[in-house]
């Protein structure tokens, strides 16, 4: 019998260029996106690769409401990726994929399509990698401590890289001393000054 290929972990992100995800406070309006026509065609352009990515509140405002799902069903997130959304109100941000909130602190109630994980976020994301499936992969997408202990389970990196320095705030991995070395596999740079990297782990 032919053996289902595993599910890959792959974390999808925006950083700094001094490393960090979002500001102390967890704010990332200061990542610049170039001019007005610069930031449509960027926009235009992620969108379009990874429409899964785009919270579900704001599909049908950029043209993604009936968009299928291209390389993600998943979602795993910590709660500082959680919270933005949760302060806005709105309990299920990634209603079109599968929701997992790592976190010891949150409510398992808060919203019936939201799966709390309140430990052990290793054996949750060994887990759905396990699974079968349509072949679609889970999207890490923060925060730092989250990404930090999932290391060892991370098969890809997508990073977007922005022309800013932070000065401080959240690192994208924030664990133990553990050098992983990744393979550059694509890159591509936006006249906005942001480059996309992808990375496969070596």
């Amino acid at each position: 019998m032919e053996q289902l290929e595993m599910r890959k972990l792959v974390y999808y992100v925006a950083v700094t260029l001094d490393g960090r995800i979002a500001g102390p406070d967890g704010e990332y309006d200061f990542f610049p996106s170039g001019d007005e026509r610069q930031s449509a065609a960027y926009s235009t352009w992620t969108n379009t690769l990874f429409p899964e990515t785009v919270p579900t509140a704001y599909r049908a405002a950029v043209g993604l409401a009936d968009a299928p799902n291209r390389h993600f069903d998943t979602v795993v997130m910590g709660l500082g990726a959680y919270r933005p959304a949760l302060d806005a109100g709105i309990t299920s941000p990634y209603a079109h994929l599968r929701q997992y909130v790592v976190s010891s602190t949150l409510k398992p109630d808060t919203d019936p399509a939201v799966t709390v994980v309140p430990g052990d976020p290793l054996a949750l994301v060994r887990e759905l990698k396990r699974e079968g499936g349509a072949g679609l992969d889970v999207w890490l997408c923060g925060g730092g401590r989250l990404a930090g202990a999932l290391l060892p389970e991370i098969d890809e990196l997508m990073i977007k890289n922005y022309p800013v320095v932070a000065g401080a705030g959240i690192p994208a991995f924030d664990g133990a001393f553990d050098p992983t070395v990744f393979d550059v596999a694509e890159r591509t740079a936006f006249p906005n000054g942001v480059t996309l990297t992808h990375l496969t782990r070596r």
